[in-house]
């Protein structure tokens, strides 16, 4: 099988694969809005609506489209390989954590934003999974699955979704905020017991996040 095929393939797998995952997470949403809400930042109350989120939405997709477009690169054969595979090993893995940290949340899984955090109101703190390994495993996912997109796929979305980690990094500060408001003494533990985003080599006592 050609280089050639191979990438087609793995692109297309990828593509897939990004399906599967823009799916769980709207439908995160959509069951969160039915919920009835706890614990408000911000404002979140005003602000995470079905109107917000279809803006974001088409802002966001919008700059996507127009952002794919191939990065001036000239690879050989052997970097493309190279590339290609590394990329695997990220764009996959980072998929398939924020799908495990999805799974673990159930019905705990809420999406918040850099204006304010809305909790449940009957808020439960998940301390099991990849949240017994790092807090906010599913941000880590989501920028391990971008590193990984840019080498399969070399165009600027990915490198503009990557960039969009920090946004997710001051999302993560306002998430524990309003954790720390809500379960107090038990969120302290969690934290100096569980990393933020790197895992540590020796694991300690398990807790979990959002």
């Amino acid at each position: 099988m050609s280089l050639s095929m191979i990438e087609w393939w793995v692109k297309w797998i990828g593509a897939a694969a990004a399906i599967v995952f823009l799916s769980a997470a709207l439908w995160g949403i959509w069951r969160g809005l039915r919920r009835p809400p706890g614990r408000t930042t911000g404002r979140a109350r005003k602000v995470l609506r079905i109107p917000f989120y279809l803006l974001v939405g088409v802002v966001y997709f919008g700059l996507c489209f127009i952002l794919w477009r191939p990065l001036p690169l000239t690879l050989s054969a052997t970097a493309r390989s190279v590339m290609l595979a590394l990329g695997a090993l990220l764009y996959f893995p980072g998929l398939a954590l924020w799908l495990w940290g999805w799974r673990t949340l159930g019905d705990m899984f809420n999406v918040s934003s850099g204006f304010g955090v809305q909790l449940y109101a009957d808020q439960r703190l998940i301390r099991h999974g990849p949240f017994a390994m790092v807090r906010h495993p599913m941000y880590l996912g989501v920028l391990i699955a971008a590193l990984g997109a840019i080498l399969i796929y070399r165009t600027w979305t990915p490198v503009f979704v990557a960039l969009n980690f920090w946004g997710l990094i001051y999302r993560a500060r306002r998430e524990e905020q309003t954790l720390a408001a809500e379960f107090g003494e038990q969120w302290e533990v969690y934290c100096r017991s569980v990393p933020a985003w790197i895992p540590r080599l020796r694991r300690g006592q398990k807790g979990g996040a959002l």
